[in-house]
């Protein structure tokens, strides 16, 4: 091998080795980059809707199964705004019959297990949701406990993956992953507006990494000027082909509520 050759491998050499290292620092400084926009998307979220202090609403629960029949529930909701951790929120079913006077009540928390409790009036026994079993359905519903509590950023890590457009709306894909490991979901891919940052459509993923349930949000109103909430939500389950929609009829805002509204000892006489 004459010199020219010898020269021209060791460049050559030099090059691969730098590009080794390149590529692997390149990629991880992209993944950082997408996670602290993930993170500051999420906080953004979080901190828009920040002050709306109480709210109560009225709405229709509808349940579709596989072959498209249906059930109608109606129940009410009270959230009250917690500062420095989770929301408090209870739903009380006022029909069908065999479930009036069911409610279902949330203590949500930044950090750790969130609290929650469900009275049944047919077992007259207010039954603890452990946190093991958040992944559980809802009143028969497609929407899991945890999908019941309020949206809080420590809960997850983030990934920013980009923006896309639904139906004409400018929108970030976010996708977080729950760091509670009892959680039923391995990740969530989540679509905001990008101007105000409304949730607008999410996708839950099983734990086994499956597409399970994707959940749409429309028919947004404002309210206070400042806090946007869907009228109607659509969770469709991809596994089993049922589907539930929630339809709120009315809400108010700053209405009142106190802590004392939120106490599981009043469950059984929830009205």
């Amino acid at each position: 091998m004459n010199l020219f050759n010898k020269l021209k491998l060791t460049h050559g050499l030099a090059f691969t080795l730098a590009l080794s290292f390149i590529i692997p620092l390149t990629a991880q400084a992209t993944q950082d980059e997408a996670q602290i926009r993930g993170l500051e998307i999420a906080k953004s979220r979080k901190n828009i809707d920040a002050g709306w202090r109480d709210s109560q609403s009225s709405l229709e629960m509808i349940l579709s199964n596989k072959q498209g029949e249906t059930s109608q529930r109606e129940l009410r909701m009270k959230n009250l705004e917690i500062d420095n951790d989770g929301d408090k929120s209870i739903s009380i079913f006022d029909s069908p019959k065999d479930i009036r006077g069911a409610a279902f009540l949330t203590f949500a928390h930044v950090k750790g297990a969130d609290d929650q409790w469900l009275y049944l009036p047919a077992l007259k026994r207010v039954k603890r949701i452990s946190s093991r079993n958040k992944s559980g359905p809802f009143m028969g519903s497609e929407f899991a406990y945890e999908d019941l509590s309020s949206f809080e950023v420590e809960k997850y890590t983030y990934r920013y993956l980009g923006e896309e457009e639904i139906e004409g709306q400018a929108t970030y894909m976010l996708e977080s992953v729950p760091t509670d490991k009892y959680s039923g979901y391995s990740k969530l891919i989540t679509w905001l507006h990008k101007s105000d940052y409304r949730v607008l459509k999410s996708q839950y993923y099983d734990r086994k990494g499956s597409l399970l349930k994707t959940l749409t949000a429309s028919d947004y109103k404002q309210y206070l000027n400042k806090h946007w909430r869907a009228h109607k939500m659509v969770m469709d389950n991809h596994q089993t082909g049922k589907s539930t929609e929630l339809k709120w009829l009315s809400y108010q805002f700053l209405t009142g509520l106190e802590e004392s509204d939120f106490n599981k000892n009043k469950l059984k006489r929830a009205r």
